[in-house]
């Protein structure tokens, strides 16, 4: 075991986790006979499948067992922010809850150099009838400190929650933001090296959750812990974490790079195709008007969507009016590949279409597009004498294009989405004086 410990210590190694399971059992307890155990185990000791498992039944459900987790092998370096991401039933909080020696794996190991604290349910422990301050000493001694640990922290815990003049009122008298607040601030202080979250910081009001993400952005990177977050906030798990694995079935099915993750999961992963025809399913808001329809855009003197830095794209887009119109108007709404919306395009006005169809020519100027895949939605839209604009039809996703490094912007450093955004803006001027 020391031997294990030193060569994780070796490598800078917090976690190590290898062949994990975790088996749940379906319907009653106790359903089953010692001998159909016996021959399960004996099954899996030799590698076999479980002789009562049904036909066709889906993967994860084994005979009348599930598999919350199915084989997980995860390394996590010291100081490193780790999200973890997934649809409901994934496996997250089963992986966090197990890392957090909350429950026990049914097969695996899990390695861990370091004091683990864990926020699975902020709050757990707090006593209505007790002070806010005796829920402190409370809630700290659960999660592992000591009282003069307690002692020592009890002002910085007090002046974070931002409950101070409250502190000695029984916290059933507390709305539920205050409640919330004085639990993350209990569990954020700890003197830990490995810190385990899940969802907690969507709580209280925006500033708080602003300087919540700060507490845990400063507790890996300045202070070098380790944090592992799960959410489905897309926004906090970039601007928190360095790496992403995104969680399917039990499995992950991808380890890496923030903005690719987070890409897979919200299935922005489209292909890319130089036609699109716009049906009902492309319209999820449905139509905005019986005047005017987007039936139809091509891509023009090109294979696919995709561009060089600060390039221009050409689209021919077919429409149909329904009426004679006037002033009518085309707006594009751009979305990052994470779900991240960047901005939105305004078009000149065309002065009269008439009753029929109608192509027009889309001129879409790419300039300051960092390389990766876009989105884009496309609104039709008229526009009045007194300057309001009433929405003709609406199509998502209009456009689906990508952006790829050009050999001139080698000039520059690795541009980084994650933390600079998705535009690149022009550039400063700087001279010495």
């Amino acid at each position: 075991m020391e031997e294990k410990y030193a060569e994780m210590q070796k490598a800078g190694l917090a976690i190590r986790i290898r062949g994990l399971k975790k088996e749940y059992r379906l319907g009653q307890i106790g359903r089953t006979t010692l001998q159909k155990e016996i021959k399960r185990w004996w099954a899996r000791k030799r590698g076999l499948e479980d002789p009562y498992s049904k036909i066709g039944q889906p993967k994860r459900v084994i005979g009348e067992r599930f598999m919350a987790l199915n084989g997980i092998d995860l390394t996590i370096h010291k100081g490193e922010a780790l999200g973890i991401i997934g649809r409901n039933g994934a496996g997250k909080s089963t992986l966090l809850k197990i890392i957090s020696r909350i429950t026990a794996p049914s097969e695996g190991e899990v390695e861990i150099i370091g004091r683990v604290t864990s926020m699975l349910e902020v709050g757990t422990g707090f006593h209505g009838e007790m002070t806010g301050r005796e829920n402190v000493y409370l809630n700290g001694a659960i999660l592992g400190m000591t009282k003069a640990e307690i002692d020592s922290k009890m002002d910085e815990i007090i002046d974070f929650s931002e409950v101070g003049e409250f502190i000695d009122t029984p916290v059933k008298r507390y709305s539920s933001g205050m409640y919330v607040k004085l639990a993350f601030s209990v569990a954020a202080h700890l003197d830990n090296e490995i810190q385990i979250m899940d969802e907690v910081l969507a709580v209280g009001d925006v500033e708080f959750q602003k300087k919540c993400l700060q507490k845990m952005r400063a507790a890996a990177r300045v202070e070098g812990r380790t944090v592992l977050y799960v959410s489905h906030n897309m926004s906090t798990i970039r601007r928190l974490c360095d790496r992403c694995i995104v969680l399917d079935e039990g499995k992950i099915i991808y380890d890496g790079n923030v903005d690719k993750a987070i890409s897979l999961y919200m299935g922005t992963g489209e292909t890319l195709c130089r036609e699109i025809c716009f049906t009902d399913k492309n319209r999820p808001y449905g139509r905005y008007s019986q005047k005017f329809l987007i039936e139809r855009l091509m891509l023009v003197e090109a294979d696919m969507p995709r561009y060089a830095e600060n390039e221009k794209a050409f689209f021919d887009i077919d429409c149909k009016a329904l009426q004679d119109m006037r002033n009518v108007c085309l707006r594009m709404e751009f979305w990052y590949q994470d779900g991240t919306k960047i901005g939105s395009m305004l078009s000149n006005s065309v002065d009269t279409i008439r009753e029929g169809s109608c192509r027009f020519r889309l001129e879409i100027d790419l300039a300051g597009f960092m390389a990766g895949k876009y989105s884009a939605d496309i609104v039709a839209y008229t526009v009045g004498l007194n300057g309001m604009q009433e929405l003709l039809d609406g199509v998502y996703p209009g456009i689906i294009f990508e952006v790829e490094n050009t050999p001139e912007a080698d000039r520059y450093v690795e541009w980084n989405h994650q933390y600079w955004g998705h535009i690149r803006l022009r550039d400063m001027r700087l001279t010495l004086k």
